[in-house]
């Protein structure tokens, strides 16, 4: 039995250093009161300041496209075509009873839609349904002057047999290079290293940098959360002597 469902939204930079690359940290939430399972998430849209340079920080210098994704696995994509990673939970109903699986997640960039920086989440389930999850996202303007999107499609995922459609109602994603390794080749040789990750502006925005998410769910309702990121004090350098 589905029921009306509440939202959260919690976004957090990892470090914070104005003017250098970082990782986004995003977690969406949502909730059910207790013994029930909110409507199947269909749509997801976070909302992000302009300001942030997430596709000039050097991250997804390759792409994957989706059908090498869904025949290889993300193994089977460049490493340079990672973005971030994170995870999921999801909750089923079967009968009375409410199971919960969790999912590994892998961000990668996936080749451009109409000019639009195209992104995949792979999602990697186990039990008790063994599942194999993409879903297509697309970084967009607006709609404020000063935002951008991105606007994630979330496929229905069957359950077991005779139960509802599987319920999301967890995402941890990161965007960003922590735990990435790109390589480049220099005199011959692959060299590892990290990306610089998503690019924080020189200035912090007047009251911190805002987010905003919109979720859909399949019983045609939809709900929104904000969120916002502290301005923090930047470290002084040091003056020579």
């Amino acid at each position: 039995m589905h029921a009306a469902q509440s939202v959260r939204l919690h976004v957090a930079f990892s470090p914070q250093r104005l003017g250098h690359g970082t990782t986004v940290e995003i977690t969406t939430e949502i909730l059910a009161p207790p013994g029930l399972v909110p409507s199947p998430l269909t749509g997801l849209d976070i909302r992000y300041p302009s300001e942030l340079g997430v596709a000039v920080g050097g991250l997804g210098l390759s792409t994957c496209s989706q059908p090498t994704l869904e025949r290889l696995g993300p193994e089977g994509c460049p490493a340079s075509s990672r973005m971030g990673q994170g995870s999921a939970l999801a909750e089923i109903a079967v009968g009375p009873d409410i199971l919960a699986e969790e999912a590994d997640v892998v961000i990668l960039r996936a080749p451009e839609q109409e000019g639009h920086l195209a992104l995949l989440f792979y999602l990697d389930g186990g039990e008790p349904v063994r599942a194999e999850i993409i879903f297509p996202g697309l970084l967009l303007s607006g709609p404020g002057p000063t935002e951008e999107s991105i606007d994630i499609n979330v496929p229905l995922v069957p359950s077991l047999p005779g139960s509802p459609f599987v319920a999301v109602v967890r995402l941890h994603a990161t965007l960003g290079p922590r735990g990435l390794i790109y390589y480049e080749r220099r005199h011959g040789k692959f060299v590892p290293y990290r990306p610089a990750g998503v690019l924080l502006p020189n200035k912090c925005p007047h009251g911190g940098f805002r987010f905003a998410a919109t979720f859909a769910f399949l019983d045609g309702s939809s709900s929104g959360a904000q969120a916002v990121v502290p301005c923090r004090s930047q470290p002084r350098s040091k003056r020579r002597r």
